[in-house]
């Protein structure tokens, strides 16, 4: 079994879940605790891992409309997980049965198939979500039902849920240390450039007080609607405002539009430094290294990145989808998900919602980006920051990183300069 587990990418997993899953097992498989509002912490579907040899878990990306472009390859991480998993015995000895949803673009479907598959599917969780409107639009459901959504993707953080583990990074695990490194390496003058939804605006918003403290400048500022292909005006607008740096958080495939129309309007990435924090891999895939060549992104993860875990994640992904396919952050964090879920389950031998989310604090995997943890109090992971550079092979120049995993501060309490922007958490 394990050579079979590391061929798989879960040999590690393997060694956590034997060394925790004889600590209270059958002591924390037997509770019914009940929340304050009286519901019990099986309520939200979490008891179906009572019945049968199965448990089915839940999926919901957009696999159709804008946000396809990126979506489709993080559910297929998550089938990977799943699948991989399944070789190895499954979870508590049951085979794991996904029930595949599309979230369609559409934040209402977000929260309409939530819904569906806590209260109809009965799921035990549900891996799924892209944008902060997708995320926020399924949240009051997963509060509601007591479900549990796993969330893969970096985000503008000043979020914390009971019923949601963030694995994508939060602000001061992408944004804050991409601004400092852009400052300090690429000049003081900031264009700020976001689709017109939650995550570009608040992201947008702490960078200017960030900015006002680090001795930056606000150069111009412009958003545009999910799925916009004219950046005609915007690009008038940058050319106006002479920027050092681009921020981009456009999102979906508006990238392919930009960054295109950016290269025909004779603006090179020698010309004008630009950082994405939502331009991964697969994006790069669908706009074109010639294209992007020479620009910045910040993550957690590359395809390149150079961990044990990672090369075997990388080739087993391959040779499931295909030679020409990539990782990336988003990819390998939806992955990560079902691992954290799956070994929370087999340390609370129960898939009980409030049994996992017990089990789940403090959590540590060496994951394909490197090592993680569960942050107990947060319900974020601790993440190593990454920025690369496109090269012309459409992967990524690794050019500073954090060093080791930083703690999650979704509140950005450790900022003086960030006090006014939010009084949650």
């Amino acid at each position: 079994m394990k050579g079979k587990l590391w061929r798989s990418g879960a040999f590690v997993l393997l060694a956590l879940t034997l060394a925790l899953a004889g600590c209270g097992k059958n002591e924390n498989a037997a509770k019914t605790a009940a929340n304050a509002d009286g519901t019990k912490t099986g309520d939200g579907g979490s008891e179906s891992d009572s019945g049968g040899g199965e448990i089915k878990v839940g999926i919901l990306h957009s696999l159709s409309g804008t946000m396809a472009i990126s979506e489709v390859s993080v559910k297929d991480s998550e089938m990977m997980a799943i699948d991989e998993i399944n070789a190895n015995g499954g979870v508590l000895g049951k085979k794991l049965v996904p029930v595949v949803e599309d979230g369609a673009s559409d934040w209402p479907t977000f929260a309409e198939k939530a819904r569906k598959l806590l209260s109809e599917d009965k799921v035990a969780t549900v891996f799924g979500g892209w944008t902060s409107s997708s995320r926020k639009a399924m949240l009051p459901v997963f509060e509601e039902l007591n479900g549990l959504l796993w969330y893969p993707v970096q985000y503008e953080g000043l979020e914390q849920s009971p019923n949601i583990m963030y694995t994508g990074a939060t602000t001061n695990q992408q944004i804050v240390p991409a601004v400092s490194w852009l400052l300090e390496n690429k000049g003081k003058k900031f264009f700020l450039l976001g689709s017109d939804y939650v995550f570009p605006r608040t992201a947008n918003k702490i960078i200017k007080e960030q900015l006002k403290v680090e001795g930056g400048e606000l150069a111009g500022e412009a958003y545009t609607p999910l799925g916009h292909t004219d950046y005609a005006t915007v690009i008038a607008k940058i050319k106006e405002a002479k920027p050092d740096v681009v921020f981009n958080t456009l999102n979906g495939d508006s990238n392919v539009a930009f960054f295109k129309q950016l290269k025909d309007a004779g603006i090179a990435s020698s010309d004008l430094t630009t950082l994405s924090v939502s331009v991964a891999e697969e994006e790069i895939r669908g706009i074109g290294a010639d294209v992007l060549a020479g620009t910045f992104a910040a993550w957690n993860y590359y395809e390149t990145t150079d961990t044990p875990a990672n090369k075997t994640f990388v080739e087993n992904y391959k040779k499931k989808y295909g030679g020409d396919r990539v990782t990336a952050d988003p990819i390998e964090a939806g992955y990560d998900a079902v691992y954290l879920w799956a070994a929370a389950v087999e340390k609370a031998g129960s898939a009980d919602v409030g049994n996992v989310k017990e089990a789940a604090k403090e959590l540590e995997w060496d994951a394909p980006e490197g090592k993680v943890k569960i942050d107990g109090e947060t319900q974020h992971l601790y993440k190593t920051v990454r920025i690369g550079e496109v090269q012309a092979d459409g992967q990524f120049k690794e050019v500073w990183n954090s060093g080791s995993p930083v703690k999650p501060d979704p509140y950005l309490k450790g900022y003086d300069w960030a006090k006014s922007l939010s009084t949650g958490g």
